[in-house]
């Protein structure tokens, strides 16, 4: 279960850390630059980094998981060496060979097949990939892929029907979905105990931001932060969700929006 607690210390360059499980308040909090969140598990914190648009690191247990590294080498100059990479699919701001080469070492790979086939012989051999609904585990963790495709009919053709891969990961008995390029999905509505919720919101590729708010508050995450927004109005995100959903907004563009 994750404790929670609302502690801004980012200005003195310390981590949000734990969150007080009596909070049931949403919670939305501005940053001019991106800031770690260091959340309890019952195995021990995981640390959440925001990078960039669609990227994120985690730390946990010594390791670290990319998500959707992209952008060049530097920007992940000041993280530990990945020891697992997550690809959702096989668009430019989710997917670059140049990035991966240059950071992966051995890092294992968990993509879909359409980024699996793409990949470099060298990055293949350490990759698996992953179809909709398919579970195993990465560094002996659980992981399950999620589908994640547009469902409105005049925006099929960004994301479509089984090609992308949302990821759900078990840290201890907590349960991290990053949910990749998509709208509201079955497969996204029946998640049940998800501890912290990475969503898209931007039109026209993903959801709206009234298609999140109808989202979260039916699979009910404990924490969500919204993520590959780009300009979008996030404001109903902080009337319109259950109360007992924390909202997390951080900065995703510290180098202005794409």
């Amino acid at each position: 279960m994750v404790t929670r607690r609302n502690v801004v210390a980012g200005m003195a360059g310390l981590p949000l850390a734990g969150f007080a499980a009596s909070l049931s308040t949403n919670s939305i909090f501005a940053q001019d630059t991106p800031m770690a969140d260091t959340l309890a598990t019952s195995a021990g914190d995981v640390t959440i980094h925001p990078v960039d648009h669609a990227s994120l690191v985690l730390e946990w247990d010594g390791k670290a998981i990319y998500v959707d590294p992209v952008g060049g080498s530097a920007l992940y100059e000041n993280f530990p060496a990945p020891s697992a990479i997550l690809i959702t699919h096989g668009h430019g701001d989710h997917f670059d060979v140049p990035t991966l080469e240059a950071i992966a070492g051995d890092a294992v790979l968990v993509t879909n097949q359409d980024v699996f086939d793409k990949l470099p012989e060298a990055l293949k051999a350490n990759a698996t990939a992953m179809a909709n609904g398919d579970e195993g585990t990465v560094l002996d963790l659980p992981i399950r892929a999620i589908a994640a495709h547009n469902t409105t009919q005049d925006r099929m053709q960004y994301h479509p029907v089984g090609v992308g891969n949302g990821y759900v990961l078990t840290l201890g008995d907590d349960r991290i979905y990053i949910a990749g390029d998509t709208e509201p999905t079955e497969d996204m509505l029946a998640l049940q105990d998800v501890s912290v919720a990475f969503l898209p919101m931007n039109l026209p590729y993903t959801m709206t931001v009234e298609q999140a708010v109808e989202a979260i508050n039916t699979f009910k995450p404990r924490i969500v932060y919204p993520y590959h927004y780009g300009d979008s109005d996030l404001s109903p995100l902080e009337t319109e969700i259950d109360e007992n959903v924390e909202i997390r907004l951080r900065n995703w563009y510290p180098n202005g929006q794409g």
